[in-house]
């Protein structure tokens, strides 16, 4: 005989808010209210399976912790609310291989920022042995058992429906803290979905309001901080002020768990930060000056080329010879012959040839001549990428390609290549995404991404959970440029190589959206009269991340008041909840 079991969130409300009122208006209800705290209080079993069945998975404590008391204690309904780079993709990993070799999850959904979907897909089969979709059109919904979408498509029609239509056993939302809005269309499509068991991941659960923290909880247990008028009477002193912190944390607890990083006892090697200057030759800084004079110009008569040609020209003109030629022959190619501007472009792919001497290059070459190890370099441009394998190849240096054009069996061939036979790695920003390499401990920044958080992540590659050894980074800065100045203006004064893991990303998270660091620097650039107006401009940049970063800290001691503090016990009993309940 086959059942099928639907849950139905209105029956749970009513009884949710039944209990909560104390009053109930069917016996009915009344008996499977009862039935339900019955069912609640049975034990499920003491030893976790699935890592038995995963072998080749290493588990920190907390991370064992953190699934055993979402299973035994919560129910299968949790905030996992670690702070950044603890794990919280394998905790809920291994939750979800937990309830599917039990045989109480069959059907689920992982709703991930769409940039993300790619890595929780190859992280559940490569480490949990779980096959997931990757969904982008509608038909595949009802294909196959676990399916991963972002929630912009998820939400929107035909998507939707489909959805609302559809019982799932496991619920997984990333990034989270984007429901906080119990107004916005992404809470309202959550909570209309049907799921029995939930987990919600962010590692900011409080940004700018105690009252965000009632919206996600109550997503996962409708009732459970009573109604909004109780919570805010029992637990809000303020916009940003907590009361009666003590009893928050406990009720908190009951479906919060946050694993800090002092708690959890890992400490990652550290990382040193290495400068190396490049100075360009003769030929480079003629080069250089000539290309930079053009775009300032050609920006100013808003004329050909495009805009964005020009920000990615000046981008690429600290990279290396060889990207800046191949674009400044593509514009030359799309002019008519005899365009003024042709002749012009025409004699600065001409002064690009001349160039003989690559310093960035040669200075390469001589530092992983002197580096025990593998390494990975880094490079925002294709042009570099191939650039730097030949010159590699002619000083006899082994190195494999890790780009964004190649497929995944690509990219798995390529990094299986670099952890067995090749010294060196060279990627890009977009081929880099996802990719684990704790196995190499030399990082090197060939050039320094205009947007920080790009270099957070480039470094995270290497300096993550698994590195066993101290991490080393260099950034070649070519001395005079562009380059110089950014490094000096945004990354030291911001601290940003000193800065703790995930504080970059939730300050930058800050911006107004569609606002892009990397364009607005770029943009500085090419409408200042002077260098000097150019750094100007950007230390007032400076100073607004500054003032972001401070916000940043006072939402962190927001979180540090109102959340859950102690280390997670799988054992404990659940916390007495009578000073909340008066």
């Amino acid at each position: 005989m086959e059942l099928t079991i639907r849950f139905h969130l209105g029956l749970v409300d009513r009884l949710m808010a039944a209990e909560r009122d104390g009053a109930w208006d069917r016996w009915s209800d009344f008996e499977l209210a009862f039935e339900a705290r019955r069912l609640g209080r049975m034990d499920p079993p003491e030893v976790l399976m699935a890592p038995r069945s995963l072998p080749n998975m290493t588990f920190y404590p907390h991370q064992i912790a953190t699934a055993e008391t979402v299973i035994r204690k919560m129910r299968g309904r949790a905030i996992l609310a670690d702070e950044v780079g603890l794990g919280k993709t394998i905790e809920a990993g291994l939750i979800l291989k937990e309830y599917m070799i039990r045989g109480l999850v069959k059907k689920a959904l992982l709703l991930v920022p769409a940039s993300l979907a790619l890595q929780w897909q190859r992280e559940l089969w490569q480490k949990f042995l779980i096959p997931a979709a990757i969904v982008k059109k509608a038909p595949m919904w009802e294909a196959h058992d676990v399916v991963i979408a972002s929630l912009d498509l998820a939400k929107r029609e035909p998507h939707r429906s489909i959805l609302l239509r559809q019982a799932f056993d496991f619920l997984l939302v990333d990034e989270a803290h984007k429901l906080k809005n119990p107004r916005t269309a992404n809470h309202r499509f959550v909570r209309e979905l049907t799921k029995k068991f939930c987990l919600l991941l962010t590692a900011t659960p409080v940004q700018n309001d105690i009252r965000e923290l009632y919206t996600l909880v109550s997503l996962l247990l409708p009732g459970h901080l009573g109604t909004e008028d109780e919570f805010r009477r029992h637990f809000v002193a303020g916009r940003r002020e907590v009361k009666n912190a003590p009893a928050l944390r406990g009720v908190l607890r009951e479906v919060m768990i946050r694993n800090r990083r002092k708690d959890a006892d890992i400490a990652l090697p550290d990382r040193h930060v290495v400068t190396v200057p490049v100075r360009l030759t003769k030929e480079e800084r003629r080069f250089y000056d000539a290309v930079s004079q053009f775009i300032v110009r050609e920006y100013a008569r808003r004329g050909m080329p495009p805009q964005f040609a020009l920000l990615t020209l000046k981008r690429e003109l600290v990279s290396s010879r060889d990207a800046v030629y191949k674009s400044l022959i593509r514009l030359y190619e799309r002019l008519p012959k005899d365009a003024p501007l042709a002749a012009e472009l025409a004699e600065l792919a001409r002064l690009g040839r001349e160039i003989r001497t690559h310093s960035k290059a040669k200075t390469l070459v001589e530092l992983l001549g002197n580096l025990d190890g593998k390494a990975v370099v880094f490079t925002e441009f294709h042009g570099t990428l191939f650039f730097l394998q030949k010159t590699l190849a002619e000083a006899g240096i082994p190195a494999v390609l890790y780009r964004g054009g190649y497929g995944q069996n690509k990219k798995d061939w390529m990094r299986e290549l670099f952890e067995k036979k090749a010294r060196v790695l060279l990627a890009t920003d977009a081929g880099g995404e996802g990719l684990n390499l704790q196995f190499a401990h030399h990082l090197i920044n060939y050039d320094l991404p205009w947007n920080p958080l790009k270099l957070e992540q480039r470094i995270g590659r290497i300096h993550r959970i698994g590195q066993t050894r101290d991490v080393f980074i260099y950034h070649f800065i070519t001395e005079g440029t562009i380059e110089e100045a950014i490094l000096k203006l945004l990354y030291e004064k911001l601290a940003l190589f000193e800065n703790a893991v995930g504080t970059l990303e939730n300050v930058l998270e800050r911006l107004p959206k569609g606002f892009s660091v990397e364009r607005h620097i770029a943009e500085i650039f090419l409408r200042a009269r002077s260098e000097k107006d150019a750094l100007l401009r950007l230390e007032n940049v400076v100073a607004a991340l500054k003032k972001l970063e401070a916000e940043e800290a006072r939402r962190a001691a927001l979180a540090e008041a109102a959340l859950p503090e102690e280390a997670i016990d799988a054992n404990a009993a659940p916390p007495d909840r009578a000073s909340f309940a008066e």
